[in-house]
């Protein structure tokens, strides 16, 4: 968020007025120090602290989690992780300029190029040239020490799970905004003709470098539905909608979250999966649970996961 408080800081705030414990708010919400007596937790970012710091760091790292998880035999997008060339005077170089374009080649479809530890989709690229690599390698070394790439792939749904020790407690899925042809109309005028004004901003931000304006200007045939972005990513205009766990996908995903946590030895997290030809795959891992704009819609769904997690933080005997 670029004004206002975080939900997160927010959460922990109500959840720490209502139990007696006494918050230290520094640096803007960004580190928090809640105690109770003898007990001291802190928070940072969007960490509680409930992860080891493997289990942590691994989950931040796409191309290391992608590694984990094909060790333990669960399905996933593969993501190979490369350095800034700024970092190789620190391991043996292995020429990796001459891998990103094998990887292209191998890749008919493109390539998804992203920061190696980032979140929100922020920086995200889809490439199918050498030049537009290129591009897309400068920008995200111009302010990360790493990327990783992984193969395009047509996304037919996406759900996430936040998972407490194991157990599912929020799964939305993530629904693409579309419009539907008219035959008349062109894409940008159907967009503005059908999204609220309050999430147009967002949802033609998130267009940016994504569509070029000859695809905003095509008029689709009457009945046919046009995807406005390639991204399921809620903060370029996606929608979450809450499941019902024994929905059948819920249930799919949700026991393909349990392994991938498990795998990772990770008790507070988000597993984003991902519908591919058919066949359930988890995409990305996050070990700081973000859910700001979940919180738009379901607010006492945030509140009662912020919660869960933070009981046990000031109950650290409790199993897993």
């Amino acid at each position: 968020m670029s004004n206002g408080e975080r939900v997160f800081v927010t959460a922990v705030k109500k959840y720490c007025a209502s139990h007696g414990i006494a918050v230290e708010i520094r640096a803007d919400g960004w580190l928090m120090a809640m105690t109770r007596g003898s007990q001291r937790r802190f928070t940072f970012g969007y960490d509680l602290g409930l992860n080891s710091a493997v289990a942590h760091r691994i989950a931040n790292d796409k191309g290391a989690t992608s590694d984990v998880l094909a060790m333990c035999s669960i399905p996933c997008i593969p993501h190979t992780a490369f350095l800034s060339p700024a970092m190789y005077k620190y391991i043996v170089p292995t020429g990796a300029w001459t891998a990103m374009l094998d990887l292209l080649k191998q890749n008919p479809h493109g390539l998804v190029v992203k920061p190696n530890e980032g979140t929100g989709g922020i920086s995200v690229f889809k490439v199918r040239t050498e030049p537009e690599l290129e591009v897309a390698a400068h920008e995200i070394f111009s302010s990360e020490k790493s990327l990783a790439i992984s193969p395009y792939v047509e996304i037919e749904d996406e759900v996430r799970v936040i998972l407490i020790d194991y157990r599912p407690i929020v799964v939305f899925s993530k629904n693409r905004l579309s419009v539907t042809g008219d035959g008349k109309r062109s894409v940008l005028e159907l967009a503005i003709a059908a999204i609220p004004a309050a999430r147009l901003a967002a949802v033609l931000s998130g267009l940016s470098g994504d569509i070029s304006k000859a695809a905003l200007d095509e008029v689709p045939p009457s009945g046919r539905h046009h995807a406005l972005n390639w991204r399921h990513n809620l903060g370029a205009g996606a929608q979450a909608v809450v499941l019902e766990q024994s929905e059948a996908r819920a249930a799919t995903c949700i026991e393909i979250a349990i392994a991938s946590a498990r795998a990772l030895d990770m008790r507070f997290g988000s597993i984003d999966v991902v519908n591919v030809d058919g066949a359930w795959k988890v995409l990305e891992i996050n070990s700081g649970v973000m859910m700001e704009s979940l919180n738009r819609t379901h607010p006492e769904l945030v509140d009662a996961a912020y919660s869960a997690a933070l009981d046990l933080v000031f109950d650290q005997t409790a199993k897993a």
